[in-house]
């Protein structure tokens, strides 16, 4: 990866509904409602009317991305992105993880968005294994960042200090 490029991704371990950035990025339910872990913590941080607006988008699917106002949270849009529900590898996971990291960065781009915070997609009750998780995100976050102008940053924001050198380690080898 090129200096360029690992310039551009930041590591943070912190809450992200607290991050200044243009869009957080909710791993999402694919009916986009309030559920557990971040997508709970992005609907209670955002408020109702996140909820409400939601509910008149139809859902999204696997691997795809929408986007939302920011509603309460110090980002003014989040971009909801469903991830695979982690079966054992051998089911396509590892494509749709990726193509979630994609099509958000690509969500970004469209609108003009310059910085993006993403939390780790699909770890926590969807079960995809973190070391597995942090490698697709690495990899396809830094191959869009070396073939597209926007976003100009990129955050990764790990829950704890293990998942943050787990990160830091994939991003520096």
């Amino acid at each position: 990866m090129s200096q360029q490029v690992q310039d551009r991704i930041e590591v943070v371990q912190g809450d992200i509904t607290q991050q200044n950035v243009d869009a957080v990025v909710n791993a999402a339910n694919p009916e986009l409602m309030p559920g557990g872990g971040v997508a709970g913590a992005i609907h209670r941080a955002a408020g109702p009317d996140l909820k409400s607006h939601c509910a008149t988008l139809g859902g999204c699917r696997t691997g795809e991305a929408v986007l939302t106002p920011g509603f309460n949270l110090p980002a003014p849009h989040i971009i909801h992105t469903v991830g695979p529900v982690y079966r054992g590898g051998g089911s396509g996971e590892a494509e749709q993880l990726a193509a979630s990291y994609r099509n958000s960065l690509k969500v970004a781009a469209d609108n003009d968005l310059k910085s993006v915070a993403f939390p780790l997609l699909s770890t926590g009750a969807y079960g995809y294994p973190p070391d597995e998780a942090v490698k697709i995100a690495v990899q396809t976050i830094s191959q869009w960042l070396s073939q597209n102008d926007l976003p100009e940053k990129v955050t990764i924001c790990a829950f704890d200090g293990q998942t943050k050198r787990t990160v830091e380690k994939a991003l520096h080898g």
